[in-house]
């Protein structure tokens, strides 16, 4: 028959492809449901009997079990152990992303377009009529731990893997040895149970019934012990880095962020790679302006980062009056906006929204909700600044145009200083000059035919 979703999930799902036999894998369900012979399918824990190696297997047991996995991760709905399968949208953090204020993982919601994604935790006010946790916007808080991702995949952290890895690989060791030292052990028991066992007088019942049970014990800690070492062996690998392997790696850190970038890798690609050395991400809001977001690898060590995020409201920012008293303050100085914002920003202040920093028209609208004027354009205004003729003023005493002092001050013909507010040119009120620049500046330029040739 044709392939449906049932077939292929319980092909996945049956241990008889892996070659194994099982019994116990199902039982009556004891919820009170009005069908008494309904049945669920039961722990992997809790099956009664299962032996490998009794049918021909299509896939090794390691695979089953890896298949068991996936399926549970790829479940719908996402719960504390379940990541949920990486799908098209493009935060990345879906699955991953916890709330820091009660524990539970985050939904993803998108606004508007696809790409104006956020993570939402709605999980106290699903059960309890709460507010909700937390809201974060999906990007900056992606490309922050995408940064930190590419950090950890770098060349210069392979050795510090090799290092981790070789730990581990001396804890298995140490570990492996004491189960085997502990089938050893139990053998010993074993053989000593039986000798036991073998010497007393058959005649003797109780005594011989008494060492028969010490030799059963005997072999059932024994089998306990095989099944523990084998257990063990199986579930924990050498972790040994290949050097091949760890070319590999190398040769991937160099050139992920590039390829990330591109249009090779599609969005799903993208999750499963986080995935790979991520476990969680636990997002929180110390402050209004800023998300605390805890990156848990799958090692088990924390690193921290601080998103600055936007905000609806400039006066949620925290620095918000001191950034208009510093506005306020430099425009009473002379500066004009354009330049209250430069300094502003490279002082380290921002608006609400603004990515780049103070943008001029946030001074702007400071200043005018407050009831100043620009300074600046008022100085550029008047006819002289401190005891010195600006352009306009000099343009006016000598009844020219302001084109033509501007013309002798590129030249080089007229010297000038800047006025440190405004920018204006300045120029020293001295009678001499005046009276030389008059008789040069009264006689007209002339006027050239745009048809005349040169």
């Amino acid at each position: 028959m044709r392939p449906t979703n049932a077939n292929i999930y319980s092909i996945l799902c049956n241990p008889a492809y892996a070659g194994a036999f099982v019994y116990g894998r199902r039982a009556k369900a004891l919820d009170g449901s009005a069908n008494p012979d309904r049945r669920v399918n039961k722990p992997m824990e809790e099956w009664m009997i299962v032996h490998q190696g009794m049918y021909p297997a299509y896939i090794r047991w390691e695979e089953y079990l890896a298949n068991r996995a996936r399926l549970k991760q790829n479940g719908y709905r996402v719960t504390e152990n379940r990541l949920g399968a990486p799908r098209k949208g493009p935060a990345l953090l879906s699955g991953l992303a916890a709330c820091g204020h009660c524990g539970r993982r985050m939904s993803v919601t998108y606004s508007g377009s696809k790409s104006r994604g956020a993570y939402l935790c709605n999980a106290l006010r699903a059960t309890h009529g709460a507010r909700s946790c937390l809201y974060v916007a999906a990007r900056r808080v992606d490309e922050a731990v995408v940064e930190a991702f590419f950090e950890a995949i770098r060349p210069s952290e392979s050795s510090l893997l090799e290092e981790v890895l070789a730990a581990g690989s001396a804890d298995r060791e140490r570990l492996l040895k004491h189960h085997h030292d502990s089938v050893k052990a139990a053998t010993y028991e074993v053989r000593l149970a039986e000798k036991r066992y073998r010497s007393v007088d058959p005649e003797n019942r109780l005594v011989a019934s008494e060492l028969e049970k010490g030799w059963e014990a005997a072999l059932r800690s024994l089998s306990d012990a095989r099944e523990a070492a084998e257990s063990f062996e199986r579930e924990h690998r050498q972790t040994a880095l290949d050097p091949d392997l760890r070319a590999q790696l190398v040769d991937f850190g160099k050139h992920l962020p590039k390829l990330w970038n591109s249009a090779l890798l599609c969005v799903e690609h993208k999750k499963e790679l986080l995935r790979s050395l991520i476990s969680r991400v636990v997002l929180s809001r110390p402050e209004q302006q800023n998300i605390e977001s805890r990156i848990v690898w799958i090692s088990g060590a924390v690193s921290t980062l601080s998103v600055r995020t936007p905000i609806c409201k400039t006066r949620d920012l925290r620095d918000y009056e001191v950034l208009v008293g510093e506005i306020l303050a430099q425009n009473a100085e002379g500066y004009p906006d354009s330049k209250i914002a430069r300094r502003l920003t490279e002082e380290g202040f921002h608006s609400a929204r603004g990515e780049e920093g103070v943008p001029t028209r946030f001074v702007t609208e400071v200043r005018r909700q407050h009831g100043q004027g620009s300074v600046s354009k008022m100085l550029k205004s008047q006819e002289k600044l401190e005891g010195c003729w600006t352009v306009l003023g000099l343009a006016r005493e000598l009844q020219v145009d302001r084109g033509r002092i501007y013309k002798l001050i590129r030249r080089g013909a007229m010297r000038t200083q800047r006025h440190p507010q405004t920018g204006n040119h300045l120029i020293e009120d001295d009678p001499e000059l005046i009276a030389e620049l008059r008789p040069q500046l009264a006689v007209k330029p002339r006027n050239v035919s745009k048809n005349a040739t040169t």
